[in-house]
This record gives structure tokens, C-alpha cells and sequence, in this order.
């Protein structure tokens, strides 16, 4: 991971030691914090020490790089009046003093003042105990630039340190500083313990988007790395999150080595792992797993464990068994909550049965259970993959007839709908509307309409708006810088996709596998293959693994300016990083070989699928076509054709058009 993630203050430097930077007290000598204020059951009278640390020449003494050579008579001597303080007393005024940003700079200065004067120790406990109270108040973040370590700490700093700030990351849901802290760890030869890693883990998970994949399993390999056995809580927090990163097999894994030990994870977990079953469509699976831990064993299913089964139905379309569901748990005494209902409305919609969705609300209401705006927004988003965009207005009138009123998530789905049809006016129409009702456009609200305007080529509006969102109260995400660089990088503004990356890192946002592949497409496809390369081999750096989609985008790149052996050898890494090329990456470089006229080694990638049970498809067989009439072999194509259809592939419009140019193409040489 690139240092350059972590703000300047965190990252300690190995040659020279460290001291801790100091805000300039706004408070003087006679508005000095009351002791009374700072640690109420405090026995001692600590005002005149926070007045002579609200001195400007005190705070400079206290702050510079080099100690003076002597300390000040009247120092000495106030500081041993405070000989006998004990050291709880100290870590009290210290809370005390953090606990207010008025304060705040008090407790700076006063942690150099207790080193100065051995007064209490350890000093690195006193700071920990300093990040942990700001942590806890949530003000952490504004004042993390005024830390680093203290010079009393030894090069490195300590464990105890190094932890507090990573917990305070995790907190504040900064995954980015806290794997770079979790790096320093490591580097500094300390061995991370599972606190450590629970913290991180709690931090992805509290996040919007689902946990990065790539990190996941970065996390689970350090964990094996260093030998930790997970305890149950830890088995839960990593089952829940590849549940939520779309990863159930690495997930059940997990679940395999926690019951193998004899531990149990949570019921949340365990849901969270049916629900991904489910969303994946292994729907058996999910059954098999609801049944073991719920049915069957001694936890009793609630509401959340058959609403994720009850996705599994909703998924594959299985309306039937989604309603036996509701039934089941009916008979079990287990009340089905909104999103129940809300799943089964979108299955009804889904199915293109939007009277059965209305009895169904008419059902939710004579149950006690008012319908939200989420209702009716899974009902709009049935109507979106259906292509139906046309009938949101009739959903938005159907919940004003009914006294529901849209919220930012019925909004989100609106726009999302319109944006994928290209009906951009509607789009901004929405989402003008809900800001006229007061609801604050979110960053997933931000990140659609920028994504749709940038689909829909209005790129300069889409750079207007992703300034809106900057100057607004709603950052950036990861995701939204995401699409700013691959509008940039369409554009090939270089300058600004250097500039995009860099603003994205100040912000503390970790660069995701979908970073790196968007960097290495938009590089590819303008033939900037140094850079797509030096792409790659930073993601390697930064502990990420490259993915099959990575990879096809460079062998793509290579194939459509002809660049054979470039794209084979993009394979051959593929291979050395551990990745089966898939057939889509097969298929690039076939075309690969086409592009450069070499229809021999074409068909050698085909014999070589054949050989390794890859199943070629019709874009298999018609890249192949397209290779053989650019080299003028016509007569063979039908031939190729043939074989597609013994194949069992079914001919598209592409396929057909290529046999029909080459039947022209022999056509015209009999007659010539």
C-alpha cells in the first residue's frame, strides 16, 4: 500500500526520532480550562499548571525539535508540586481535557510537560489514552493531523501506540489509514493481534459499499501469516464480510474452520452467508445452511434468516417457494417485517405481476405493516430491469394515493431508472424534485447521475456535476472517482487522471480493484501500455491481486492493434499470478492473432480450449471467421460455421453476417 495513503503525521521515519506537533492554545491564562471542567473529582488544583501551559513561550518550549538547556526555575518547581499526582489522575485531566475542542489543546501540551518532568509514565499510554477519548467523541479525524510520536518513544513507536490509532481508524471507518497501520505493524516486526484485525474487519463492514475483495483476502493471508486463530467473533465479522464482498465459497470456508474447532459463529453471520448464497443464485445451498443452523439446530430463526432465504426464491424466480416462506413463517409464530414484504412485492413485479404487488401492499396494511417508500422503490426497480422505466410515475402516484411519501432511496432507484434508458432529462427532473422536498442528494444519489451522464456521453455536465457533489456536504467516494478517471481516461486527459488519483488518496480513499482495472483499460485502449503495466505492478505492490477482468482488458488492448505476442504474454502472467485465462481472455487472443494475420496460431488457442475443457462460444467461432476472411480464406469459414452449430452454439446476428460476406466474397471470385 502506497505510504502516501496515510496522512504525514502517521507514518514514523526510521532515521530520525519523532516529537509531537502542537496546536497553538486558543485559550489564555485567564480563560484557562477550570480544573472543575477538566477532571471533576479531581482532589488536586491543576489550574495553575493549565495556565502556565496556555503560555505561547511554553508551548514553544514545549514544542521544540531540540530541549532546551535548562529548564526555567518556576517550571521545576510547579512541577514538583505536582510530584505526588498519581497517574490516574493524570489520564482523568487528560480525558478531561480532550473532552472539549477548547480544551483540546491543553492536552497536547500537557503531554510533553508530564514527559519533560517524568511525572507519568508510560508517556505512549497517555497518548493512547488521548486518541482513544477523541476516538470515542468522533473528533479523532479533525485533530489526527496534530499527532505523531512522542520522542520519549523509542524508533519504532510501540505497539500500544501503533494499535490505539488503528482502532481509532477503524472507527472512523478509515479502512485506507488503518491497513497502513496494520502495515507499519508488521514492518516493525510487532505481531499483530486479533484486536487489530477485528478492528479492521468492523470497519469494512460498517462502510456503504461491500468490502473490497482484493483487501479481504490480503487481511485473511496476514492472519495465516501470523499464526492467529481467530476467536468466534472473528470467524463471524470474516463470514460476514466475504458474505458481503459476493465471495460465499471463501465465506464457507471460513464457516468450515470455525466449526471444525468447535466454534459457532454468530446468527448474523450465518444469515449474512445466506443471503450471498442467495443473491448467487445457490439457492440449494442456502436452503442446506438455514436448515442446519435454524431448523435444525438449536437457533431460533427470526425475521432477517428467511428474509435471506426468501432473497434466494426472489433470484431464480421462484415465486411458489417464495410464498411458502411467508407461510412458514406464519406457522412459526415469526412476524414478517418490511423487507419480507418488500422482497416479495419485488418477485411479483419481477414476474410482471404488478396486480398481485398491490394486493400485497393491500395485505402489509391489514397486517399492521405500513408500506414505505422501500416498498414501492422495489417495485419501481422491477420495473427498471423489465425496461418498464415509463411506469414510475405510475408507482410515484400509486404512494401519493396512499400517503407515502418518497425518501432518497425510492429517489436513488428513480434516477438509476432513468439514467440506464438514457432519459437524462427525467433523470435531473427527479433529481431537482427531491432536493425541492428537502431530501439531501446522498453519494450514491451523486454517483448515478454522474455514471448515467457519463454513459449517455454529456461528459462535460457530468464534470459539472462531480463539482457539485465536491462543493457540496457529500464526498466523493471511491466509486465516484472511479468514474471520474474512466471519463477522463476516455478522453485521454492523462494530467487529470494523475491529478484524479492523487485528490483520491489525499481524501484517505483506498484505491480498489476497480481502480487499477479502469486504469488499465482506459491506458490500453489508447496504446499507453507502459502505464497500464506500471498499473498492475503497483496494485501487485500494494498487496492487491490482479483479476481475470484486469488482464482481459491489457490482452483486449493488445489484440485490437494487433499486438500478438504481447497479448500472449499478458496470458503467460496471468498464469504465473495463479489465474486460469478464461474463455473471454481466450477469445482476445484469438483475435489477437487475427488482427496480425496469423490464423495458424488462432486456431491453435481453439484446439488448445478443446484440449483444457474450455467451451468455445459464438464470439469463439466468429472472431475465428473474421480472422480467416481477413486472410482471404473464405472457403473455410462455412466450415467454422458448421462446426459452431454442431457445437451447440447458436448462431448471432454477428456470425451470420460473416458467413454471409464470405459466401459473397466466393461468390464474386467464381465469377471473376
Amino acid at each position: 500500500m502506497p505510504a502516501s495513503l496515510l496522512p504525514p503525521t502517521f507514518l514514523p521515519h526510521h532515521r530520525h526520532r519523532h516529537r509531537l506537533r502542537l496546536p497553538v492554545p486558543s485559550c489564555s491564562p485567564s480563560s484557562s480550562v477550570s480544573t472543575s471542567t477538566a477532571s471533576p473529582a479531581s482532589r488536586y488544583d491543576f489550574e495553575p499548571l493549565l495556565a502556565y501551559l496556555s503560555e505561547p513561550s511554553t508551548v514553544a518550549s514545549l514544542t521544540s525539535p531540540s530541549p532546551p538547556p535548562s529548564v526555567p526555575a518556576p517550571e521545576r518547581h510547579l512541577a514538583a508540586s505536582y510530584s505526588a499526582v498519581p497517574s490516574h489522575e493524570w489520564h482523568a485531566l487528560l480525558r478531561g481535557l480532550a473532552a472539549s475542542d477548547a480544551s483540546l489543546p491543553l492536552a497536547f501540551a500537557l503531554l510533553p510537560f508530564l514527559q519533560r518532568h517524568r511525572l507519568c509514565f508510560p508517556l505512549d499510554l497517555l497518548l493512547s489514552s488521548l486518541i482513544h477519548s477523541l476516538s470515542v467523541s468522533g473528533r479523532l479525524l479533525p485533530h489526527s493531523l496534530l499527532l505523531s510520536f512522542p520522542p520519549s518513544l523509542s524508533d519504532p513507536p510501540s505497539p500500544l501506540l501503533l494499535n490505539s490509532l488503528l482502532a481509532a481508524s477503524a472507527a472512523a471507518s478509515r479502512p485506507a489509514i488503518a491497513l497502513r497501520l496494520l502495515a507499519l505493524i508488521r514492518e516493525n516486526n510487532f505481531l499483530p493481534d486479533l484486536a487489530s484485525y477485528s478492528h479492521l474487519i468492523t470497519s469494512l463492514l460498517n462502510t456503504r459499499d461491500p468490502p473490497d475483495a482484493a483487501i479481504l483476502e490480503r487481511l485473511l493471508g496476514d492472519l495465516k501469516e501470523s499464526r492467529l486463530e481467530p476467536d468466534a467473533p472473528l470467524f463471524s465479522d470474516l463470514i460476514s464480510a466475504f458474505a458481503r464482498a459476493a465471495l460465499p465459497d471463501a465465506a464457507l470456508e471460513l464457516l468450515a474452520s470455525a466449526q471444525a474447532i468447535g466454534l459457532t459463529p454468530r446468527s448474523n453471520a450465518v444469515t449474512a452467508l445466506i443471503s450471498a448464497l442467495g443473491v448467487a443464485g445457490r439457492v440449494a445451498e442456502a436452503e442446506a445452511l438455514f436448515l442446519e443452523f435454524f431448523l435444525a439446530g438449536e437457533i431460533k430463526p427470526r425475521t432477517r434468516a428467511y428474509n435471506a432465504l426468501l432473497k434466494g426464491y426472489v433470484k431464480i424466480g421462484s415465486l411458489k417457494n417464495a410464498e411458502q416462506v411467508l407461510d412458514e413463517m406464519s406457522y412459526c409464530g415469526v412476524a414478517p417485517d418490511e423487507a419480507t414484504y418488500s422482497l416479495l412485492v419485488d418477485a411479483y413485479t419481477r414476474a410482471g405481476r404488478w396486480e398481485s404487488a398491490r394486493i400485497l401492499l393491500k395485505e402489509m396494511d391489514a397486517d399492521g405493516v405500513k408500506p414505505s417508500s422501500y416498498v414501492f422503490s422495489r417495485i419501481l426497480a422491477g420495473f427498471r430491469g423489465r425496461g418498464e422505466w415509463q411506469k414510475s410515475f405510475a408507482v410515484l402516484r400509486e404512494m401519493q394515493a396512499i400517503g407515502v411519501h418518497p425518501d432518497r432511496h425510492f429517489y436513488n432507484v428513480m434516477i438509476d431508472a432513468f439514467g440506464k434508458y438514457n432519459c437524462l432529462g427525467h433523470a435531473m427532473d427527479a433529481f431537482n424534485r427531491m432536493r425541492h422536498e428537502g431530501i439531501e442528494p446522498d453519494v450514491v444519489t451523486w454517483n448515478t447521475l454522474i455514471d448515467a451522464h457519463c454513459k449517455g456521453g454529456r461528459h462535460d455536465r457530468a464534470m459539472e456535476l462531480f463539482k457539485e457533489m465536491r462543493e457540496s456536504n457529500c464526498p466523493p467516494s471511491t466509486t465516484t472517482y472511479n468514474i471520474m478517471i474512466n471519463l477522463l481516461g476516455e478522453q485521454e486527459q492523462w494530467a487529470r487522471v494523475e491529478t484524479m488519483m492523487s485528490e483520491m488518496k489525499e481524501q484517505g480513499l483506498l484505491p480498489n480493484i476497480i481502480t487499477y482495472t479502469t486504469l488499465v483499460d482506459v491506458y490500453g485502449r489508447s496504446g499507453r501500455f507502459k502505464e497500464a503495466i506500471d498499473c498492475i505492478e503497483a496494485m501487485k505492490a500494494d498487496g492487491l491481486k490482479p483479476s481475470h477482468t484486469m488482464y482481459h482488458a491489457l490482452v483486449n488492448a493488445y489484440a485490437q492493434r494487433g499486438l500478438a505476442d504481447h497479448a500472449l504474454n499478458v496470458v503467460k502472467a496471468m498464469r504465473t499470478d495463479g489465474l486460469e485465462a478464461s474463455t473471454v481472455v481466450l477469445n482476445s487472443l484469438i483475435n489477437a492473432f487475427g488482427e496480425d494475420r496469423r490464423v495458424v496460431e488462432a486456431f491453435s488457442v481453439l484446439q488448445f480450449m478443446k484440449e483444457n475443457d474450455f467451451r468455445p462460444d459464438v464470439i469463439t467461432y466468429t472472431t475465428l471467421m473474421k480472422a480467416l476472411i481477413r486472410v482471404e480464406q473464405f472457403d473455410k469459414v462455412p466450415v467454422i460455421y458448421e462446426e459452431m452449430i454442431t457445437a451447440g452454439c447458436a448462431p448471432d446476428r454477428k456470425a451470420r453476417a460473416m458467413l454471409r460476406s464470405a459466401l459473397r466474397y466466393m461468390k464474386h471470385t467464381r465469377v471473376a
